[in-house]
């Protein structure tokens, strides 16, 4: 075989497209351990010598493998294997508007199976063909990376609607003759994951309709997976209810309930930043962290979500699942490795170990928004939304301070505080620490000096602040708070992909890193379920103007403890 441009074989140089987006393929799954015929994506890449005796009109793609991939390359990407993916409520806004752009994402970065199938389940209507409309009118909307013919059409291909009820026996019998007919069209060898989208109330039907119906059970060599959205459960009682209910079903380890928030690059970065890092984790500690501060904001009210917010309110929404994990990510030790065991070992430590305030009244506050003028436009007051009810209670802003009782972190108070119609959509990890213990300079050098801290933006500019104190050029000695920026968009070329596209990827691995487990779930409705008990029968929700931080209870309760919240 003749040589062409650096020693590659001029067969590589003259195929065709197709064929090299077939090797491109093989060549992705070989990375991902999936094996070929005649070759195993494990094996070392055979000698050049041997594939030099091969004559070129017998060349084949089972005998070609990449000259130029290292077998230790870690920047290789992982891929599903052959799999499916059923969503359930698949006309809601969550799966338009995230879960179908996302598959189609993750399909054209390369990263699904060519037989890759999507079944989708809901009230409607609708053919095969009426539900592929939808999801390409879905993904031309909202998928982050440009429309492709080709890859949507391979997509295409793989799609199926199942118009039903969820109590449907009959619409649960087409599923599984669909999930068959699947397996035997496209390849995907009994591998599915069936993702919940809908109401909680839905939770038991679905998942014993899926018992009843056989779905749940993998043929031998195969998967089943369930993935469940927030919130899992209102209370601890029913958390503990429904974990029995799914667990009936699914096995702890196949079931993923999702935090779309631990998929986020900064999140996961947090990790990195701690325990890749020699110069954070020693001061990560009591003995120079002043206190922690865990913002999500939101500068939109309920929208047309009143039937499903009024009752649960931002504590429940928001603290249970989206704040106390990544409060436990902050405060945790640092894992035996990393993997979903080891993580979700050092996570329950943490929450474990959470301290509620003594007195809660003084150590949690919760508000409504009122209206007010806010962006240039008046908007309406909470009790003023269409579907809420004058006497509602329903919080739309809370804030708690919580301690973590170990040897790392006592006396460090950690404050969470999220809410709806503040000054701008944000979530932030704020570690503040201590003050100098002594200063050589004078205080009217130092009076614009504030304490040092390091600032996790979670959303929306990704990426992290360093705050610390320097001297303002010019004669005198003035220190004033400057900043270093780290920012994704402009230390990477290549763009954060969606927490949704990690982690439905994720969950076709079957790696289980970024999803809370059932024990984590429990333990964080332990630490807020007190306050809830307390809220409900202690007056009303502050009132706060829409467009403000919230109310003034909330910056009374950390001037108490001497400090104040930061603005982001």
């Amino acid at each position: 075989m003749s040589e062409g441009i650096e020693g590659i074989p001029q067969t590589a140089e003259q195929e065709t497209k197709g064929t090299k987006e077939d090797k491109e393929a093989r060549a992705a799954q070989e990375a991902a351990g999936v094996e070929q015929t005649g070759v195993s994506g494990t094996a070392e890449a055979a000698p050049a010598t041997d594939r030099a005796d091969t004559d070129t009109d017998t060349d084949t793609d089972t005998d070609f493998i990449n000259p130029l991939r290292d077998a230790q390359d870690r920047r290789l990407p992982r891929i599903a294997g052959p799999s499916g993916l059923v969503i359930f409520g698949v006309t809601g806004d969550l799966s338009r508007k995230k879960l179908m752009p996302a598959v189609y994402d993750l399909a054209n970065r390369g990263l699904l199976p060519p037989g890759f199938s999507l079944v989708g389940f809901a009230r409607r209507d609708w053919e095969d063909q009426d539900f592929a409309q939808v999801v390409h009118d879905a993904v031309r909307e909202h998928a982050r990376t440009p429309f492709r013919e080709e890859v949507w059409q391979q997509l295409a291909e793989g799609m199926r609607f199942i118009p039903g009820d969820f109590d449907d026996d009959t619409a649960f019998k087409q599923l599984r003759s669909a999930v068959e007919e699947l397996d035997a069209s496209r390849g995907t060898s009994g591998n599915y994951a069936f993702y919940l989208s809908v109401p909680p109330k839905f939770f038991p039907k679905v998942v014993q309709q899926l018992k009843k119906h056989k779905l749940a059970s993998a043929p031998e060599g195969s998967w089943r997976r369930a993935v469940i959205e927030k919130p899992f459960g209102h209370d601890l009682r029913s958390a503990e209810e429904l974990n029995r209910i799914v667990h009936d079903v699914f096995d702890p380890e196949q079931v993923f309930r999702i935090d779309h928030y631990l998929g986020k690059e900064t999140v996961q970065n947090l990790l990195a930043l701690r325990f890749a890092n020699q110069m954070f984790e020693p001061i990560w500690n009591r003995s120079y962290v002043d206190h922690v501060q865990i913002t999500m904001a939101e500068d939109i009210g309920i929208g047309g979500r009143a039937g499903y917010y009024d009752g649960i309110g931002a504590a429940r929404d928001v603290i249970q699942n989206h704040l106390l994990q990544l409060m436990a990510l902050t405060a945790m030790e640092e894992p035996a490795a990393f993997d979903a065991a080891s993580l979700l070992t050092e996570k329950l430590k943490v929450l474990k170990a959470v301290r509620l305030p003594q007195d809660l009244g003084q150590g949690t506050v919760r508000g409504q928004y009122a209206a007010a003028w806010q962006g240039g436009t008046k908007v309406r007051g909470y009790l003023e939304e269409d579907g809420i009810d004058q006497s509602s209670t329903t919080d739309t802003y809370a804030a708690v301070r919580l301690q973590v009782d170990n040897r790392r972190w006592a006396g460090v108070p950690f404050y969470l505080r999220t809410g709806k119609r503040l000054g701008r959509r944000v979530t932030e990890i704020a570690v503040v620490f201590q003050r100098a213990p002594h200063s050589p300079f004078d205080s009217t050098a130092t009076e614009e000096l504030g304490s040092n801290a390091i600032v996790i933006r979670v959303q929306p500019d990704e990426g992290m602040t360093v705050r610390f104190g320097s001297k303002v050029p010019g004669t005198s000695m003035e220190i004033r708070d400057v900043t270093m920026d780290f920012a994704y968009g402009e230390s990477f070329t290549e763009s954060s992909p969606e927490a949704y596209e990690r982690l439905i990827l994720d969950v076709l691995l079957g790696d289980a890193n970024l999803f809370p487990r059932h024990q984590e779930v429990e333990e964080s409705w332990k630490i807020l379920d007190p306050i809830e008990q307390y809220w409900a029968t202690h007056g009303r929700p502050a009132q706060y103007a829409s467009g403000s931080w919230g109310p003034e209870e909330a910056d009374e309760m950390l001037a108490r403890d001497g400090r104040s919240w930061r603005r982001p």
